[in-house]
Parts: structure tokens; sequence; C-alpha cells
């Protein structure tokens, strides 16, 4: 009896260390260490500024060496004005619909900065490390006219965006 509990108690204590790790692969986890490198590297590499791809878009050229910033991005292509990704107003052959003004406020961007700016504030609020900057970048095609520029740089500026900055693209050969 005491030679069965015996058996029985050892093949116990071997099935339990069977499932014990006794040493670790190094190079399974030197692999997952570097695709892990590797891919910070690229996200902290890319731009913050999302810029919308477009053909009808062709920003000015210039030699700044300043990076772009994670801000409210507002980008004036000839069909439409949009704010980030979504459509604030569409144009009329270029030009702002007159139904969309009042003075020099224009309507539909007016709401959509709105929105933008209490998303901001509220992410401010429960952020300290995420400030409301009160910037806005301006993405648009180097033929826009002045007109149209200052109606909407007004517009911003009645949603508390006072600081501009213009995206440019860098002359070729700079880096």
């Amino acid at each position: 009896m005491r030679f069965r509990k015996a058996m029985a108690r050892k093949k116990r204590k071997e099935r339990e260390a069977a499932g014990e790790i006794k040493e670790l692969n190094i190079t399974a986890m030197m692999d997952m260490m570097t695709i892990l490198l590797v891919f910070l590297l690229k996200s902290f590499a890319s731009s913050s500024a999302a810029v919308t791809a477009s053909e009808d878009v062709r920003p000015p050229i210039s030699t700044t060496r300043a990076t772009p910033k994670d801000t409210v991005a507002i980008t004036i292509t000839p069909k439409n004005i949009l704010v980030g990704d979504k459509e604030a107003v569409r144009l009329v052959e270029g030009q702002v619909p007159a139904e969309q003004l009042q003075g020099r406020l224009v309507v539909g961007l007016d709401t959509q900065l709105k929105k933008e700016v209490e998303k901001l504030k509220f992410i401010a609020e429960r952020n300290p490390a995420a400030p409301f900057s009160k910037e806005v970048s301006i993405i648009g095609d180097k033929k826009i006219p002045y007109d149209m520029l200052l109606t909407i740089l007004y517009t911003a500026g009645q949603n508390e965006l006072e600081n501009y900055r213009f995206v440019v693209l860098m002359k070729e050969g700079e880096e």
C-alpha cells in the first residue's frame, strides 16, 4: 500500500514538473523585443500632423525646418473646406456660398470648429499633459484667394484658435 502511494506521489510530481518552464528561450524573446523596437521607432518617426492627401491641394513650397504639430487642421480644397477629415462647407465655384456667410463668419466651419475646440478643452481638463494650445493648421493650395483665407482665419479666431500655422512642403534637396 505504501509503495502504491509513493508511486502515485512520484507520478503526480512528474506531471506537475512537466508543465513548468525550466529554462527561457532567449532567441524567441530577442525576436519579440526587436519587433517591438522596430514598431516603436516607426511610430515615433512619423509626423504627428495628419494631412489629408488630395490631388486638388498643392501647398506652397518653403525652406522652413519647423516640424508639424498635432493641432486642429483646416483643409481648403477647390471643392470644400474640411475640419480634420469632416466636411464643414461645400464651396461653389471655389467660393464660400453666400448663405454660409454671416459677415466674415463661415457658419458651417464655425459649427465644426466649436465641436473640435470643445473636444480639445474636454481633453485638456482631464489630461494636464495635453493642454489646449489654441493652434490651428491651415492646409491649402497656394492659389487660395487671400479674401477666403482671411474669412477662414476670422472664423477660427472666433473659436479661440488664435495661433495659425500654414502647412507647406519642404523644398526638394533640403533635409
